[in-house]
């Protein structure tokens, strides 16, 4: 099997790649360590990025919405 070319980049290399991108406008989250399971054990650190053409405060906005709409789906 043939590797995929994203398979030659890091995560951080391609969240930075995204969120330098003009078209971007989302935000990236993810955990700051590697999930070996699905397990998660005590606490976790999360990794925040957003572009360039949304602030701060609207990249907050965009979050509580997000975490509003995940309040409404059965999981």
């Amino acid at each position: 099997m043939q590797p995929s070319p994203l398979d030659l980049y890091t995560s951080t290399e391609l969240v930075q790649e995204l969120v330098r991108r003009q078209t971007f406008l989302g935000v990236v989250v993810h955990s700051e360590d590697d999930l070996k399971n699905r397990d998660w054990k005590g606490e976790r650190t999360f990794k925040v990025h957003f572009g360039q053409n949304l602030s701060a405060e609207e990249a907050c906005r965009l979050l509580s919405v997000v975490t509003e709409r995940m309040s409404d789906v059965e999981l």
